[in-house]
């Protein structure tokens, strides 16, 4: 195979790395602890007010949603020029964490079901950074299995609005949303899967809380989200009444691609601490374990770079990737947790101590287990990969044609 850049792929990636030399300058990756302190030390409004900086230069460039149409304020571009600016942006330390949920999965839900007025209204302040958006969608009683959500949506009797009780979990980014799109049972009559309507809300309507959860990390990104006597006007609904499923699989496929594989440490910078640990016998590093260890992680990254080459290929044939593309995360989130784990080991005592977040072996394996859930569990992505990709009969299903309300409901 030829991994190398096309004629047209070579010169817009050259046209990025020098946008970037212009504009990112001030991001340029230092690994200092000085400036991991400083990173750390900012509050998260000051975090958000230099992410939208740099969104907006972004987005007058064209950048921000390279494959976008014009109208939408994109570059027109194709998916591939997308991972090259992705690739270059890479390579800098620009603000993130912000956008991603919004661009990503909200508004490309939007440009497929919303209406145009809708689109002019909501698509070019997201794009610049304006407004953030969230996905309401897991809940208590609702995780892997999204089309067992319970909350209620019931409309007006003149049918120009929608009253929304219930609550949401594990949602990133609620405490600093403007809006958000969300998933609700607007009938329980029926099977659980035709039962769901979909809506986009203000979250600054009368009624919606935000309680933040606080993790191991000691971080607050997820929150708890309730509803209570929240209207919403019945054009803020995508989709007809009873389509929230369909919709739902729009966000899921964004969500699924936009989250692909995790960044962090990786076996490298295993290699290279373990070069630098000093026990009994001499380095860590030739110890006959920690190599085999180090030779089994090396090896999955490999397969995962060839397997992300794949959805390149596709990518560059003007295919969608498919399912398959789950694989990756199934691989990666594991491996992520293994390396943060091995690389505390190998810290001994040290490995314990955070440092001000300094630590990132620490914080990737406590950030682990999050992202094992994010965009479907392991044992959901398994599922997938084995009846789409494998072709393996599917799991029995005794809810499938069940009415909602006739359910088996726990306490």
């Amino acid at each position: 195979m030829d991994f190398n850049d096309s004629p047209q792929d070579a010169a817009f990636r050259k046209e990025v790395q020098t946008w970037l030399a212009a504009n990112a300058a001030e991001y340029k990756r230092d690994a200092s602890e000085g400036a991991q302190r400083a990173a750390k030390a900012r509050s998260e409004e000051e975090q958000l007010q230099r992410a939208r900086t740099w969104q907006k230069k972004k987005a007058a460039a064209g950048y921000a949603a390279v494959t976008w149409a014009k109208e939408y304020g994109g570059l027109g571009g194709t998916p591939i020029q997308a991972v090259i600016y992705g690739q270059e942006e890479a390579k800098y330390n620009v603000p993130r964490g912000f956008f991603e949920i919004g661009l990503g999965m909200c508004i490309p839900t939007l440009i497929s079901w919303a209406t145009k007025e809708q689109l002019q209204r909501y698509v070019k302040p997201a794009l610049y950074g304006e407004d953030v958006w969230c996905q309401l969608f897991s809940e208590p009683s609702a995780g892997s299995d999204l089309a067992g959500l319970r909350t209620r949506a019931e409309r007006s009797a003149d049918g120009k609005s929608w009253t929304i009780n219930g609550q949401k979990v594990w949602t990133s980014g609620a405490q600093f949303s403007d809006y958000g799109i969300l998933v609700t049972r607007s009938d329980p009559n029926v099977p659980k899967h035709k039962g769901l309507t979909y809506f986009f809300l203000d979250m600054r309507s009368p009624g919606v809380e935000v309680r933040p959860i606080r993790q191991m990390s000691g971080e607050a990104g997820f929150n708890e989200v309730f509803f209570k006597d929240v209207v919403i006007p019945d054009e803020q609904r995508l989709g007809d009444v009873g389509q929230g499923w369909k919709v739902a699989l729009t966000t899921l496929m964004n969500e699924r691609l936009a989250i692909g594989q995790g960044e962090g440490v990786d076996v490298g910078d295993l290699v290279e601490l373990a070069r630098m640990v000093e026990w009994e016998a001499g380095p860590a590093i030739q110890d006959a374990s920690v190599r085999e260890r180090l030779a089994d992680w090396y090896v999955q990254t490999q397969g995962l770079k060839y397997t992300k080459y794949r959805t390149l290929t596709a990518l560059s044939k003007g295919e969608t990737p498919g399912p398959g593309s789950a694989i990756g995360k199934i691989v990666s989130g594991p491996k992520m947790q293994d390396i943060g784990a091995f690389g505390m080991e190998l810290q001994g005592q040290g490995g314990i101590v955070r440092a001000s977040g300094a630590n990132a072996f620490q914080s990737q394996w406590v950030w682990g287990a999050g992202y094992r859930i994010a965009g479907g569990t392991d044992e959901i992505l398994r599922n997938i990969v084995a009846e789409q990709v494998l072709g393996l009969p599917q799991d029995i299903r005794v809810d499938k044609n069940v009415p909602f309300n006739e359910l088996p409901q726990g306490k």
